[in-house]
């Protein structure tokens, strides 16, 4: 479990004596951290190798589809973890599913769902797009208090830029007509500067909402590449493609370090309403969880 976090370390600035340094700042953006996991084999392991009473994304994909989602849901009620389900719109098959879905978070009293498009090459119903799914589902009273939506700070292979922002701000307002919360969760994007230009360039735009700013885990780097592509995150890749050698600085031997991407936000979170991040682990769960446990620390791994 510590073998890559030990080859990747120091973990953040060195200090004057060339010992890491920490911020508060830091720290407490590091403490709020969420685990995304992919339900594929290796999330038994990914599983196990959680914190106790960790807050847990459960993604939804187009291989196992949404029954593997609240599936390995129901799983994590059971121990105690604090599961957040991801429902893809492209799988729902209309209204009616919609409805059971939110029948199903509404039995389980979850405070929190994510809803997105999903990858799923052709609907599997009427909802080509999350907006329209959320509409139904949210007209079914799925009795969760916050409800989380995507957002692109690089862009949407399929979909033009202002068509994405038309669509973040409509949900939005969907939300506070349902008097409901929510956050943006934002897909991998690795260009600091181009995040933080999102950000406040949308929270000119009137967007409001809380952000978990979307961060790889510790993870290996052919893991990286090889399941964010599968994952339908090729979007942000793209940044990797035109600036190869600023990524592999990021990328030690053992894999990728998101501990500089998180000192870029520490001290400008609140200002950006950055609450949270939202690690995509790739189900490499246990190094991200000694990298947060590090940092929480102040200390290199023991």
């Amino acid at each position: 479990m510590i073998s890559t976090v030990r080859k990747i370390w120091p973990f953040a600035t060195a200090a004057v004596d060339g010992s890491p340094t920490f911020s508060t700042a830091m720290g407490e953006l590091v403490a709020n951290l969420h685990y995304e996991i992919v339900p594929m084999k290796s999330i038994e392991q990914a599983i196990d190798d959680l914190p106790t009473g960790a807050h847990v994304s459960v993604t939804c994909s187009p291989a196992k589809g949404i029954s593997a989602t609240l599936e390995y849901t129901d799983r994590l009620i059971g121990r105690g973890h604090r599961p957040i389900p991801h429902l893809a719109a492209r799988m729902v098959e209309g209204a009616d599913e919609a409805a059971k879905l939110a029948g199903w978070l509404r039995e389980r009293e979850l405070p929190e769902v994510y809803v997105i498009a999903g990858d799923a090459p052709e609907p599997a119903g009427p909802y080509d797009g999350a907006l329209a799914f959320l509409r139904d589902f949210l007209a079914a009273d799925p009795g969760v208090q916050r409800v989380g939506v995507a957002g692109y700070p690089d862009g949407h292979a399929m979909i033009p830029d202002d068509v994405v922002t038309e669509q973040l701000h409509l949900k939005q307002a969907l939300l506070a007509e349902h008097g409901l919360g929510g956050w943006i969760s934002t897909q991998m994007c690795f260009d600091t500067d181009r995040i933080a230009w999102w950000l406040d360039h949308e929270r000119a735009a009137g967007i409001a909402l809380p952000v978990r700013l979307g961060v790889p885990g510790v993870v290996d780097r052919t893991r990286l590449m090889k399941m964010g592509t599968r994952l339908g995150i090729g979007t942000s890749l793209r940044y990797l493609g035109k600036n190869r050698s600023t990524v592999m600085q990021m990328m030690a031997p053992g894999g990728f370090d998101p501990t500089d991407m998180v000192v870029a936000f520490a001290e400008e979170a609140e200002r950006l309403g950055v609450e949270a991040l939202h690690s995509f682990t790739f189900n490499a769960v246990a190094d991200t969880r000694a990298w947060q446990e590090a940092i929480m620390s102040g200390g290199a791994p023991a």
